[in-house]
């Protein structure tokens, strides 16, 4: 885990109320964060990721397949983490509290 990532599991996706799962499998795809019983992806993003127009491509095509799977995608970069970390958690809580446990 980066230490963006590390931040965001220890700090506050491990004390969740739903559980989440870290570097989770999915297709063809290893997500950072994953919760099964929401369906939610949530990826973090480094620099290259807003400077490299492949990578940015690529992301867009993952988002897409993992939607056409059923799957919410929530993207934060690391930039994010460290200058708005109390905003990240609470856009994630938002989406745990309006999002029906239906996966199980």
């Amino acid at each position: 885990m980066t230490k963006e990532e590390r931040h965001l599991w220890f700090d506050f996706l491990k004390q969740c109320p739903v559980k989440f799962t870290a570097q989770k499998v999915i297709d063809e795809y290893i997500v950072d964060f994953y919760s099964a019983d929401l369906g939610l992806v949530i990826e973090l993003d480094g620099d290259h990721h807003k400077r490299d127009v492949q990578t940015e491509s690529a992301d867009k095509l993952r988002d897409k397949r993992l939607n056409e799977l059923g799957y919410k995608v929530l993207r934060f970069s690391n930039y994010e983490i460290h200058q708005n970390f109390r905003g990240v958690c609470d856009t994630i809580t938002e989406e745990i509290f309006s999002t029906p446990l239906s996966r199980g």
